[in-house]
């Protein structure tokens, strides 16, 4: 007798350890896609506030007043980074870091051609070609006497926000996908661990136990294994990414606390909500059922 108590609750600790197991691993799926989104923005932020512009003075400006102008610009919320660039660094850059500039100088008889500028990029929210034309259009207002001209790429510009834009597009595609994919495979898991209580919700049922009495502990198992299994897959996944920042020196994923708490979240949400709902319409069913369908 003993020993059938023990092998009942091995059999029922097993079924619960396989049910978290098959979830968790449902999630990972999930949260590997979520995470991809969550680390594509990052890069998207990163790309677009690495994007430059360049002011052009005018031939009376000289290097004193130039960098005056940029002192005034990085108090400006529109910029992440405002820089001076020399003469000497403008036809460095211009000739590239393995060609020789005196060739260029020899040309203008060892006089440099390239003014001072002044660089800048963006913060994110103005790396459009709204934003960069409304800083335009702000810079010659406030400088009209200085400038000359303001230049950056409009081509890489246009590029970065509708790459990225179609990326995050796939990418959702794909979550939503594997949701409902999980759905169907949670669903069947909490099914197939119902199955063998079917007996103990009917005998409870038959000796006048409520149906929202009969609900509640399962439900409320249901929440602790969706929280779990958010737990262990969310585990896994930073494992996964710990391993990649490591094995790849190409690759760094790196989150914010905000992202890392959003991903978090949505994982022990996703779990809780679909093995609840899951529970809640399984249970339905066998207390339902009648006796004779039971066997």
């Amino acid at each position: 007798m003993a020993a059938n108590k023990k092998n009942n609750q091995f059999g029922v600790t097993s079924s619960y350890i396989s049910t978290i197991v098959g979830i968790s691993l449902v999630l990972f799926m999930i949260g590997i896609v979520l995470g991809a989104i969550f680390g594509l923005e990052n890069i998207q932020k990163q790309a677009k506030e690495n994007l430059q512009g360049d002011l052009f003075f005018k031939s009376e400006m000289n290097s004193a007043d130039i960098k005056q102008v940029e002192q005034e610009l990085k108090t400006w919320s529109q910029f992440r980074k405002v820089f001076y660039v020399s003469p000497e660094r403008a036809i460095e850059e211009f000739t590239g870091q393995d060609q020789n500039t005196d060739n260029i100088l020899e040309i203008f008889e060892g006089t440099n051609p390239l003014p001072p500028t002044i660089g800048f990029n963006p913060i994110e929210e103005y790396a459009t070609l709204e934003g960069m034309d409304k800083i335009k259009r702000d810079l010659f207002s406030e400088y009209q006497d200085s400038i000359e001209e303001v230049s950056y790429d409009k081509a890489s510009v246009e590029s970065v926000n509708l790459g990225f834009k179609q990326f995050v597009y796939l990418f959702g595609a794909v979550a939503i996908l594997l949701i409902l994919i999980a759905v169907a495979m949670i669903n069947n898991t909490i099914r197939l661990a119902l199955y063998s209580k079917r007996f103990s919700i009917k005998t409870m049922q038959l000796v006048g136990a409520t149906s929202s009495y009969i609900r509640r502990p399962f439900l409320l198992k249901s929440i602790l294994i969706g929280f779990v299994s958010g737990i262990i897959s969310l585990a896994l996944l930073f494992g996964l990414f710990y391993a990649l920042n490591n094995v790849f020196d190409s690759i760094e994923i790196s989150y914010s606390i905000n992202a890392f708490l959003t991903l978090l979240g949505s994982l022990i949400f996703i779990g809780i909500f679909i093995t609840y709902i899951s529970t809640f319409f399984a249970l339905n069913k066998y207390l339902r059922m009648k006796l004779n369908d039971l066997y």
